[in-house]
């Protein structure tokens, strides 16, 4: 049973830092600044918002592509063709883009950044 325990502990750490005790696929969550930063920084990368095609075409950062959650299955998606390239995820408030981080990971994409959502960006914004 003492054996037990540490053990327990270790994968409810784990659960909540984005990784599945079951399959071990993981993704890394950071700070709205830390991707700001990140997108400064990096330049070929996907920007990926999975709220539905109306919120995205209501507002959506510069530069993303839509691909809601509901959407996000065990299929192939045809514009993430590289499973190794760096894909920030974004939704709302941040649940969505946690959901759909955890589908990619187990997916096979190795690159997922999840921050959060659009409701605390700080930049501009595009519509249509």
């Amino acid at each position: 049973m003492k054996k037990i325990i540490p053990l327990l502990l270790l994968l409810f750490l784990f659960a909540g830092c984005g990784v599945s005790a079951e399959t071990g696929s993981s993704y890394k969550q950071i700070s709205m600044e830390e991707a700001i930063s990140m997108m400064e920084k990096e330049s070929d990368y996907i920007l990926l918002d999975v709220r539905t095609a109306e919120e995205f075409e209501e507002k959506h950062i510069p530069g993303a592509i839509n691909i809601p959650n509901e959407t996000i299955s065990s299929e192939e998606i045809p514009e993430l063709p590289d499973k190794d390239q760096l894909i920030l995820v974004y939704c709302r408030s941040g649940n969505r883009s946690k959901q759909a981080s955890q589908k990619l990971s187990e997916q096979g994409y190795t690159n997922i950044v999840e921050f959060g959502g659009i409701n605390n960006w700080p930049l501009d914004t595009v519509s249509g």
